[in-house]
């Protein structure tokens, strides 16, 4: 395909490297010389230092041609003029924005967003989609992250392997035997900042993260095989009341029964906006790095601790403060911690200060943006390992050319495994010998540079 990308920021130019090594044609629109400079010395895209408003700009960028825009600038209105522009004057049918203000996304003005109004088919929201990301991580502890497929019936979850895991040292091929009654598969493993599909006879080691293909239904038993018989937190302390805390602690009120919310927010002005808005959830105006303001929202009594300020080194700090208000080392144990990082450096840290999970919000938009480009009976896909595999969902219909065969003489890639499939509500963990029939939905993993030939195996014709 041919897709224009307007803004070259963090986004933007993970967004078109992997798209590039996809094979698709890429043109990179911004007004920064220095950021496209940085494309230009990285990657192999067409870039372009302008406004991506302009239409000279897109004609420029061969707008008539493009199957799709895709606009990440740091501006909400300029992403929607892009989008408008590029309908109006060069007739661009796919358009993506990625748009902040939650004015912009409320509910009630989303007829808006049509080819009569603001020709926009897919935006996408950082903040909601991080909140979701983060509610999704406190629904399953003990893993670092956890994600739907297939109408919530399949999971992909990703967990720390710790010393105290039972299975550190066991091959793959014995894990069926051990647990029987798990419908679960290791489809990667990073392993010391290498990620790779295992094969049976490979070995987990400590200080892995596995990636294992769930049925949902078995979410707790699995984590337990694994080492982690961590509870579901019901005391949340947010620091920060930005977008994201507003959003997590919403989505808790709605569907969490039991869990308490407190947030602390520096600003007065949106403490009070949080206080109108939210019903069940405390809200104390002060700095999450004040520890007097810490003591009235009982840190010490948290299970778990978000910071989410838009400030890096604030979040990092929060970390600090969790140890130094523990009781004990059991204490500083058993309570979770975790903070959003922008700058990918400092996720260094981790390991160092007390901070169970790093959000990158990075991953989380570009994994956001790139599960609407996939062509084919491609439903859900989730990005991993900075883009390297994406996690998969897609259905097989007639004209697929893995239609009635078995696994073992479907000639995949090697670097596509399958994870599990959804055949009649009922969550199957396939072997070699396992035959794919019609309407069957497939989670699967895949290297980013096989994505072309995923769309060709789940092509619609």
């Amino acid at each position: 395909m041919n897709i224009i990308i307007c803004g070259a920021g963090r986004v933007g130019f993970t967004i078109a490297k992997l798209l590039s090594e996809q094979g698709h044609s890429i043109t990179v629109i911004d007004q920064s010389s220095e950021d496209i400079q940085k494309i230009n010395d990285s990657l192999d895209v067409k870039a372009i230092v302008g406004k991506g408003t302009y239409p000279s700009i897109l004609e420029k960028a061969n707008a008539s041609e493009a199957d799709m825009i895709i606009a990440v600038t740091r501006n909400d209105e300029i992403n929607m003029l892009i989008c408008q522009i590029a309908y109006s004057i060069f007739n661009i049918q796919k358009k993506i924005a990625r748009i902040r203000s939650q004015d912009y996304l409320n509910p009630k003005f989303t007829r808006v967003y049509n080819k009569e109004n603001l020709p926009i088919d897919v935006i996408i929201s950082p903040e909601i989609e991080i909140a979701r990301s983060i509610q999704r991580k406190l629904e399953a502890p003990g893993a670092l992250d956890s994600v739907p497929f297939s109408d919530n019936n399949i999971r992909l979850l990703e967990i720390l392997i710790k010393d105290n895991c039972k299975l550190i040292g066991h091959k793959l091929n014995k894990l069926t035997k051990e647990f029987p009654q798990l419908d679960a598969n290791i489809v990667a493993i990073i392993r010391k900042d290498k990620t790779f599909i295992p094969k049976k006879t490979d070995q987990i080691k400590s200080e892995d993260k596995v990636y294992v293909v769930i049925n949902s239904s078995q979410m707790a038993e699995t984590l337990n095989a694994f080492g982690h018989e961590e509870k579901i937190s019901k005391k949340l302390l947010i620091i920060g009341g930005g977008n994201i805390g507003f959003n997590l602690a919403k989505n808790l009120e709605e569907s969490s029964e039991g869990v308490r919310v407190k947030i602390v927010e520096k600003n007065k002005e949106r403490a009070e906006y949080l206080a109108n808005n939210l019903n069940n959830t405390i809200i104390i105006n002060g700095s999450g790095l004040d520890e007097e303001t810490l003591e009235e929202a009982n840190l010490g009594e948290a299970e778990t601790v978000l910071a989410l300020t838009n400030d890096d080194e604030d979040n990092l700090m929060v970390s600090v403060l969790v140890e130094k208000f523990a009781k004990d080392q059991k204490d500083v144990d058993d309570k979770r911690t975790m903070a959003l990082i922008n700058k990918p450096n400092y996720s260094l840290l981790q390991s160092s200060l007390k901070i169970d999970d790093i959000i990158d919000p990075r991953m989380n938009t570009v994994s956001s943006i790139l599960k609407h480009i996939h062509k084919g009976t491609i439903e859900n896909a989730y990005t991993i390992s900075n883009g390297e595999y994406e996690v998969i969902e897609a259905e097989i219909i007639e004209t697929s050319e893995l239609i009635n065969k078995e696994i073992k003489n479907s000639n995949l890639p090697d670097d596509i495994r399958i994870g599990a499939v959804l055949r009649d509500k009922k969550v199957i963990i396939p072997k070699s010998d396992f035959i794919f029939k019609k309407n069957d939905n497939v989670v699967f993993i895949a290297k980013n540079d096989t994505i072309p030939v995923v769309e060709n195996i789940f092509r619609l014709s």
